[in-house]
């Protein structure tokens, strides 16, 4: 661990050139297809593209198919393009646990795109959002995504939105869906003052729209003063993160504080204790230990 994290702090000044993009969307949008087709299409541009898929993970027995390789069998096989599924796991918001180190590593090896696409779980977004200078979020017409999306607050977080397979044969339902999408963000608070959410259309499958797309993820994102400031919020929320992780496993570190913790959640759970007064009588052990194996 310690010398995973120098090697971190070592990569640090070869980082942050890349443009973040996160990708998520509901089931059966074609998340793969999009990002394969968008992916083929920056490296006959001269981009390298490092794409990190999260996988949901079984709640019972912890496992993932990790198959977004095989979804993306084209893309794969180019030198320019690099693609690590990783699991969930138990990470809250469905975000594998390292994927900002792996983020990093990424630009550090010379990938000048990094696309993270969410495991599509709820929260995932909100935790993808958070790493990333740009958010995509991928709608289907004729499937109900802007009353969904504004229910789980998708509006409040997305750059951009795409309605994806817009064919020509679906031309019209598309065209109505991102109508639809247009008149439901009116009624959400902007997430920038200086940047109106814009819904286009484009088709993974035929290569429709990608090139807009494009066009307006790197008028975002290319220089542009904003992400500085986005990156920097994004680094001290990290470290909040990284510091209750290691709480979390400071708390668990002695037999005593496992047992303490046990019984405090089973008085809770009886109602013989307020889970304020429990955390704060957990809390003062804590620092009784810490102090201990400090002196």
């Amino acid at each position: 661990m310690a010398q995973a994290q120098e090697l971190i702090n070592l990569i640090l000044p070869q980082t942050g050139a890349s443009q973040r993009i996160g990708i998520t969307g509901v089931p059966g949008v074609g998340k793969s297809t999009f990002i394969e087709a968008l992916g083929l299409m920056l490296i006959q541009q001269g981009h390298t593209v490092a794409v990190l898929a999260i996988d949901p993970s079984s709640e019972r027995t912890g496992g993932s198919i990790l198959g977004d390789k095989t979804r993306m069998m084209e893309l794969s096989r180019s030198e320019a393009a690099f693609i690590r599924p990783s699991p969930a796991g138990q990470t809250l918001g469905g975000v594998a646990r390292r994927t900002r180190e792996t983020m990093l590593l990424c630009e550090a090896a010379g990938f000048d795109v990094v696309l993270v696409e969410t495991v599509g779980v709820g929260q995932s977004e909100t935790a993808v959002a958070s790493m990333v200078d740009f958010f995509l979020v991928l709608a289907l017409a004729g499937a109900g995504d802007e009353l969904q999306g504004m229910k789980r607050g998708i509006m409040e977080l997305a750059d951009a939105i795409a309605i994806n397979k817009a064919e020509e044969s679906n031309r019209q339902a598309a065209e109505r869906a991102a109508q639809q999408l247009r008149n439901a963000l009116h009624f959400s608070a902007p997430k920038y003052d200086d940047w109106q959410v814009p819904v286009l259309l484009c088709s993974a499958l035929e290569g429709h729209g990608l090139t807009e797309l494009w066009q307006t993820i790197t008028q975002f994102t290319v220089n542009s003063p904003r992400i500085q400031q986005i990156r920097r919020s994004q680094a001290v929320r990290w470290m909040r993160e990284a510091v209750n992780d290691g709480l979390q496993q400071m708390a668990g570190n002695t037999e005593e504080l496992r047992t303490l913790k046990q019984n405090l959640e089973q008085r809770v759970f009886a109602q013989e204790l307020s889970p304020h007064s429990a955390a704060m009588h957990f809390l003062t052990a804590l620092e009784a230990s810490w102090r201990v194996h400090r002196d």
